[in-house]
């Protein structure tokens, strides 16, 4: 394939050019404006020069319920991303309000982005309001009727007919009845104990002979669809939760009209669904537990009773019933939050599952990468050859890092294999396959991160089973998250050990492989692999090492690191070379790197950052960050990876440096855990990375621009070739690019067997 030069390489869409014309849409204000914008006074203290994180967050999750609201993406995924907003905010309050009602508890000083904790939580309060109301009203009155005009009907009681209330009725019997577990509330009946994120119906009775109110707990059973698919009558079976059926009705509405039969001869005076968030932030000292496991393990358990952060009620509540449970669940009114839709979007998931592609994204198969085409060919023969990059989903994760794994497991030559696992599912291929290297007296070395935030139970699951087949199974270092993904493979070849490795900026995961983008580099040469060895020695056996010769570790180097970068960059511009910085990641907010930037921004160095989540730097703040570009680009797949990009001193971008890791540009990655950034040597790699970059920024239909007082403003297609976003242009040249370098391989191929043909 032809090498990318000056000439042929895209030209990206500055900035310049993207403000000749305004996006059609209003900017939607920020709680952030409580905050002094630099921009009007030329104050320059720090709290007045970032933003606040929480704010920021929520304006992330806006991005993510707009594309729920937009109208050009596809309707089922219109669903999905309502799921993916309202599954976020649940998130968020579970580890993001606890500790701030702390700070308001103990009368906390400390500031965030100019806000105090009590501020913060009013503006949260706020924000959040606004997104709920604008996502209620888009489901009722845009949702649901595009839905019905292709078939598809989200029902309530009402509109049933009377023969489907019938069925509903006999369902609710038959298989709801049994389960449920209506709890009195009385002197004798204590409040019954209510799990994070259950929803409920609470209900006020009188007893016929008593002027007394009453409250009763019922719990919404998870084990049932939340929407059931009532089948056409002349179809044999009433019910179904398969894709044959296109009339839904709400679990909720068949146990509230049939709530009577729960309470025989009493009077219900009211019925409220509710829901509680609990907050599952549990403080930990790792330096005094004797067993990392044990300690995990009993978190668990106290995360279950964490303290209620958040009541989430239907409308039109029962006063009575509300003032009731604030007082049992000791909340405060800030705390009480009324929801006109649904509490969950995610409960959606079998209108979502309906086979229907006309209403979804366009399908996409991740393609094999053309050097791995050849199954009976050695992966190691191949990347010892030459560096391997693969970008997921685009390209097959079972063809490449799955198979990488698979062969060490398979080859009698491999001595070790080691490997990080910080996320990985139910459905895991690397459990059953580093078993099977134990088993076959490999020395197999497994680092699981219990503190993975909800998913300590799967880990600890699979650490116990990783153990008991005999693998070495090590927990991290103590304080320490281990986030870095690697993976390394030490064979006996002809010349001696031989080291490979895998690192990557995303989970062994195979499900979220296929969802999330994320890179992943293969190679043997001695400067990463020796690097590698040291880094599972540190894991492993708790040395001392804090220099790496190629790969940035945190939290030793890597903040260091980034920072040497970057001054570098301002040193360059200050002398009249070109000066230029990318960085795609996931959040950004760590201090120093907000200042360090700041100042090469001033210095001349143009910077470029495309943050999928919060960013607490202000850009285009006049004498502070004139030449700070932030974009996040929302769409199809969830932008993952990190890469960052130095210019060098250098005109043409493949001579600078590129590093892709598992960090993203935060304090807690940078300094609270271990992670990996690696320099890419391959030109090869280079050039793919460099595509992916300026495809991003030149991107019009899928990405924002952050203004400096922290809102964002979406970019709107000028012409048709700016219609699609990131995700449909990638697909493309994935495309032609395998197609380009399948032809090579064959060319090679064929030039290799005439070559023999003539030496025979």
């Amino acid at each position: 394939m032809a090498k990318l030069t000056d000439k042929t390489l895209p030209k990206t869409v500055r900035l310049k050019s993207a403000q000749k014309k305004k996006p059609s849409r209003n900017k939607v204000r920020s709680l952030n404006e409580m905050v002094e914008d630099p921009s009007r006074d030329g104050s320059r203290d720090l709290k007045s020069e970032v933003l606040n994180r929480e704010v920021e967050w929520l304006e992330f999750n806006f991005r993510v319920l707009n594309e729920a609201t937009d109208r050009r993406t596809p309707l089922l995924e219109r669903v999905r991303f309502h799921g993916i907003y309202s599954s976020n905010l649940d998130e968020f309050f579970m580890k993001r309000i606890g500790g701030l009602r702390h700070q308001v508890e103990i009368k906390s000083k400390r500031m965030a982005g100019g806000m105090t904790a009590e501020e913060q939580l009013a503006a949260i309060r706020k924000m959040v309001h606004s997104q709920q109301a604008k996502q209620a009203e888009s489901f009722h009155k845009t949702l649901r009727p595009e839905l019905k005009k292709n078939g598809i009907e989200l029902l309530e009681w009402r509109d049933l007919t009377s023969t489907e209330r019938q069925i509903a009725t006999r369902y609710f019997r038959q298989n709801v009845f049994p389960v449920l577990t209506p709890l009195a509330v009385d002197p004798g009946l204590p409040f019954p104990f209510i799990s994070s994120l259950s929803v409920s119906f609470g209900v006020t009775l009188r007893h016929p002979d008593r002027d007394e109110k009453l409250f009763a707990r019922i719990k919404v059973p998870r084990i049932f669809p939340q929407w059931i698919k009532l089948k056409p009558e002349s179809s044999g079976n009433e019910v179904e939760t398969s894709a044959s059926g296109t009339r839904f009705v709400s679990l909720l509405d068949v146990i509230h009209f049939n709530l009577r039969e729960l309470f025989p001869d009493m009077e219900i005076l009211d019925v409220m669904p509710f829901r509680i968030t609990r907050n599952a932030e549990v403080e930990r000292e790792e330096d005094d537990a004797e067993d990392l496991l044990e300690m995990i393990a009993e978190e668990l358990k106290q995360r279950r009773f964490g303290e209620v952060v958040r009541l989430e009620h239907g409308p039109n509540p029962d006063p009575w019933m509300l003032r009731f449970l604030t007082d049992e669940l000791e909340l405060t009114e800030d705390a009480v939050y009324e929801v006109k839709g649904l509490f969950d979007y995610t409960d959606l998931k079998p209108v979502l599952d309906l086979p229907l592609p006309h209403l979804k994204f366009e399908s996409w198969t991740p393609l094999v990468p053309p050097r791995l085409m050849d199954e009976n060919a050695d992966i190691f023969d191949l990347i010892r050859e030459d560096d391997l990059l693969v970008h997921h989903p685009y390209e097959s994760f079972g063809a490449s890092v799955e198979r990488f794994i698979r062969q060490a497991v398979e080859q009698p030559n491999v001595l070790a294999i080691k490997m990080t696992l910080y996320r990985t599912g139910d459905d895991s291929p690397f459990i059953p396959l580093l078993i099977r290297a134990a088993e076959q007296g490999k020395q197999v070395v497994v680092l699981i991160e219990l503190k993975a935030r909800f998913d300590e139970a799967r880990n600890i699951h699979w650490a116990q089973q990783l153990e008991n087949a005999g693998v070495h199974v090590v927990y991290g270092v103590v304080g320490l998250k281990t986030h870095a993904k690697t993976a390394l493979v030490i064979r006996q070849e002809s010349n001696g050990v031989q080291c490979y490795v895998h690192l990557g900026t995303g989970n062994y995961h195979k499900q979220t492989a296929k969802l999330y983008t994320d890179i992943g580099y293969f190679t043997a040469k001695p400067a990463y692999t020796e690097d590698v060895v040291e880094l599972f020695h540190f894991l492993t056996g708790r040395s001392l090492k804090r220099t790496y010769h190629k790969l940035l570790v945190a939290p030793a180097e890597m903040k260091d690191g980034i920072l040497a970068r970057i001054r570098k960059e301002t040193e360059f511009a200050k002398a009249g070379k070109p000066a230029r910085i990318i960085a795609k990641c996931n959040s950004l907010e760590e201090r120093d790197l907000v200042r360090a930037l700041y100042e090469a921004s001033q210095a001349g160095v143009e910077i470029e950052l495309i943050v999928r989540g919060f960013c607490c730097l202000r850009p285009r703040v006049k004498k502070l960050s004139e030449r700070i570009r932030v974009i996040s680009v929302i769409g199809q797949f969830l932008e993952h990876s990190r890469i960052l990009y130095f210019s060098g001193g250098h005109q043409n971008p493949l001579d600078g440096e590129f590093l892709i890791g598992s960090a993203d540009l935060m304090y807690r990655n940078l300094l609270g855990r271990i992670e990996t950034m690696s320099p890419i040597d391959s030109p090869s790699a280079k050039e793919r990375l460099w595509e992916l970059l300026d495809t991003l920024l030149s991107d019009r239909r899928t990405s924002w621009e952050m203004q400096s007082d922290g809102t964002y403003v979406q970019y709107q297609p000028r012409t048709t070739n700016e219609q699609d976003g990131t995700h449909k242009r990638l697909m493309a040249s994935t495309r032609a690019r395998h197609a380009a370098e399948l032809s090579l391989l064959q060319e090679r191929q064929q030039d290799r067997q005439e070559d023999r043909l003539q030496e025979g």
